[in-house]
C-alpha cells in the first residue's frame, strides 16, 4: 500500500506530504480545493500521461514521489518485475518517483534509479487502481471481466493445465506451418538442392588439397627453369667444366689433407672428421639434387589438368563458402534438406495427428474450464445483486454474458462444430447490469446514470475483493449521483472494502465521510497573491465540525446531525465485527 506521499510544485500545490496509513482514507474539501489534484498526481507516478501544463507558476519541475510497503499478494507481481529490471533492493518497500520538467522532459525513478515511464506504468497498474469520475475504473474495460471472473472462480489449476496444452499446439502448429511451406517450393527446392549436393559430390573435394596442387602448378610451370638451377648446381658440385675442377673433387682433397695432418697431430684429429663429415654431405648433396632432376617433370598436359581442377575448386569456394570445408558442409547440408523434404509428406501427417490429438485435449479442458465459470458466474450475479440490494437497486439484475466465435481451426464442440480459442480457453466475457425494471440487460459502458454506475462499481469490488491483488483503491467522487440516504450504505461498504485494501475516496457526502479511517481536509488558501492547498488530518472536534459544514451552515443542529452521523457509522461497524 501507498505509505508516503510528496508532492512538490504540482498545479496548486507547492509542497505536500502525507504519511498514510491502511484502511478507508477520507478526501474532503471545497470545489477546487485540491482534492482530485491530489489523485492526479498519484495517477502521473503512476505512469499516467503529464507534461509541462502541471508544472506551478514560476516553478522549473512538478515531482511527486510514493513509497509503497509490499506485503500482500502484490509482492510477488511486483518483485518478478523488480528483479527482471535488476531493481529490487528493500524486498517490503518500493520508491517511485516522477519528475516533469519546464522543457519538457519527463524522468522517472525506481528505487532512485532512472527507469522508463513505461515501467513506472507496469509498476503502477500492480499497486494502484485509480477510479475517475468519469471512466470508473478498469472493471469497464469487457477485456478484464474474464480476469477477474477467473480470479473469483479459483480456476488457476484447470487454467494452467489448460494452457500447457496449448502451448504445445501452439508449438505443434509452428513446426507444422513451416514443413508445409517448404514442401509447397518442394519441387524448386528440390532441384536446386539436388543440384548443389551433386555439384559438390562429383568435385570430391579434400581439405587442403588446393594448396597441393597450388605448389605442384608452380613447379610444372617453371620445370625448364628449375632444371637448368639444378643442372648448374651439379656442375659446380661435382662434375665440373674444362676450366674448372667441381667442388666435390676439392673437398675431397682437403679431406685426404686433414686425415694426413690428423695422422701427426692427434690434437687436430676433429678437423679431419669435420672435413670427412662435409664430403659425406656434398655427397649426399649430390645425390640427392641427381634425384630432383629426374623427378622434375616437362608435362604441359598435367599442367592443364592442374589449372583446370584449381578452377573448378575457386569456382566452388565462391558459391558455397570461403574455403573447401565450407562447400563440405553447404554439401551436406544440401543432403539434410533433401532428406526431410522427402520425409514431409509422412511428418506432416504425423503432426496433424497429434494436432487433432490435441485440438480434443484442448476441448475437454476448454468445456470443463468454462462449465467451472459458468457456474460461478452465477453465484458472481447473486452476491452482486444483494450488494445492490443493500445499495438501494433492489430490482436490478447482474449478468455475466459468455460468447463464443465461430473458427473452422477452432475447437471441436460436442455438435461438431469449431470455436475460435485463444490462451484463456473458449469464452468471451462481458459483465452485463440491468439498473431498473423492465429494462434488458446492457454492458456495463452503456449504463447511463452516475449513481448507479457508482453503486454498481463499489458493488462489484465489494464482491471482487479477494479476488482483486492490487493493495491500493483510489475513488474520485464514487457518490457521484448518490443522495445521503444512499452515502451510509455506500460509507459501510467502502469501509468493508477498507479492510483488505488501501482505499483512497474523494467525497462531498458527509454521510459516507463518516466512516473514514483517516479523514484529510483539504483547504485553498491565498498567500502573496498565490494559491496554495493545505491538508490536515482531522481527528475529535475538528472532524465533526468538518461534517457539520459538509451538512450545511455550522450550528447546533448541523453539529448535532453530524454527531449522529458517526455515531451511526460506528454503531455499523461495531456491528459488522
Amino acid at each position: 500500500m501507498l505509505t508516503e506521499l510528496h508532492i512538490q510544485n504540482f498545479a496548486i500545490i507547492d509542497r505536500l506530504d502525507l504519511k498514510l496509513g491502511h484502511g478507508l482514507i477520507i478526501l474532503t474539501g471545497e470545489t477546487g480545493a485540491g482534492k482530485s489534484i491530489i489523485l492526479d498526481a498519484v495517477e502521473m507516478l503512476c505512469g499516467g500521461r503529464a507534461d509541462a501544463s502541471v508544472i506551478r507558476t514560476d516553478s522549473d519541475a512538478a515531482m511527486v514521489e510514493g513509497m509503497f510497503h509490499l506485503n500482500g499478494p502484490e509482492k510477488e507481481a511486483a518483485h518478478e518485475i523488480l528483479k527482471r529490471e535488476e531493481l529490487l533492493d528493500d524486498p517490503d518497500y518500493l520508491t517511485m518517483t516522477r519528475e516533469v520538467r519546464r522543457e519538457g522532459r519527463n524522468i522517472a525513478r525506481v528505487n532512485g534509479r532512472m527507469v522508463s515511464v513505461s515501467l513506472l506504468k507496469e509498476l503502477g497498474a500492480v499497486l494502484v487502481d485509480i477510479h475517475g469520475q468519469s471512466e470508473h475504473l478498469s472493471l469497464l474495460d469487457p477485456r478484464a471481466h474474464l480476469g477477474l471472473l477467473d480470479r473469483y472462480s479459483d480456476v488457476v489449476k484447470p487454467l494452467g493445465d489448460y494452457r500447457q496444452t496449448y502451448h504445445k499446439l501452439l508449438d505443434l502448429r509452428r513446426e507444422l506451418n513451416e514443413i508445409r511451406e517448404a514442401q509447397a517450393d518442394a519441387d524448386r527446392r528440390v532441384e536446386m538442392l539436388t543440384f548443389q549436393a551433386e555439384e559438390i559430390e562429383a568435385a570430391r573435394l579434400k581439405t587442403g588439397e588446393d594448396e597441393d596442387l597450388r605448389k605442384e602448378r608452380d613447379r610444372l610451370a617453371n620445370a625448364e627453369s628449375l632444371a637448368q638451377y639444378a643442372q648448374h648446381a651439379l656442375e659446380v658440385l661435382d662434375e665440373g667444366s674444362q676450366d674448372s675442377v667441381p667442388a666435390s673433387d676439392l673437398v675431397g682433397q682437403a679431406a685426404q689433407a686433414l686425415a694426413g695432418l690428423a695422422k701427426i697431430d692427434k690434437a687436430h684429429e676433429e678437423l679431419a672428421n669435420v672435413a670427412a663429415s662435409l664430403e659425406d654431405t656434398l655427397a649426399e648433396l649430390v645425390r640427392s639434387l641427381r634425384d630432383y632432376l629426374d623427378a622434375i617433370e616437362f608435362n604441359p598436359k598435367r599442367l592443364d589438368e592442374v589449372e583446370e581442377r584449381l578452377n573448378l575448386i575457386h569456382n566452388l569456394v565462391r558459391k558455397y563458402g570461403g574455403s573447401i570445408p565450407s562447400v563440405l558442409a553447404f554439401g551436406a547440408d544440401a543432403r539434410k534438406q533433401l532428406e526431410k523434404i522427402s520425409n514431409a509428406s509422412e511428418r506432416i501427417a504425423a503432426l496433424e495427428a497429434e494436432e487433432d490429438k490435441l485440438l480434443q485435449m484442448l476441448s475437454k479442458q476448454a468445456i470443463a474450464l468454462s462449465a467451472k465459470r459458468k457456474s460461478a458466474a452465477q453465484k458472481l450475479g447473486q452476491a452482486i445483486e444483494v450488494e445492490l440490494d443493500d445499495l438501494k437497486m433492489a430490482a436490478a439484475r447482474f449478468s455475466v454474458d459468455f460468447q463464443t466465435r465461430p473458427d473452422p481451426n477452432g475447437i471441436p464442440l460436442a455438435d461438431g462444430s469449431r470455436v475460435a480459442f485463444d490462451q484463456n480457453g473458449l469464452d468471451r466475457v462481458e459483465f452485463l447490469v440491468a439498473p431498473n425494471p423492465g429494462e434488458g440487460l446492457k454492458p456495463l459502458v452503456k449504463i447511463a446514470s452516475g449513481g448507479e454506475t457508482s453503486r454498481l462499481m463499489l458493488a462489484l469490488k465489494n464482491i471482487l475483493a479477494s479476488a482483486d491483488q492490487i493493495p491500493t483503491l483510489i475513488f474520485d467522487e464514487i457518490d457521484q449521483g448518490i443522495g445521503g440516504r444512499v452515502g451510509m450504505v455506500v460509507g459501510f461498504k467502502l469501509w468493508h472494502l477498507g479492510r483488505n485494501h488501501q482505499v483512497f475516496c474523494v467525497t462531498h457526502l458527509p454521510q459516507l465521510a463518516a466512516f473514514g479511517d483517516e479523514h484529510y481536509q483539504v483547504q485553498k488558501l491565498i498567500q502573496g497573491n498565490r494559491t496554495l492547498t493545505r491538508v490536515e488530518r482531522l481527528q475529535g472536534e475538528p472532524q465533526l465540525l468538518e461534517l457539520s459544514q459538509m451538512l450545511g451552515e455550522v450550528g447546533e443542529g448541523t453539529l448535532r446531525s453530524a454527531h449522529e452521523l458517526t455515531q451511526v457509522a460506528r454503531q455499523m461497524i461495531k456491528n459488522a465485527k
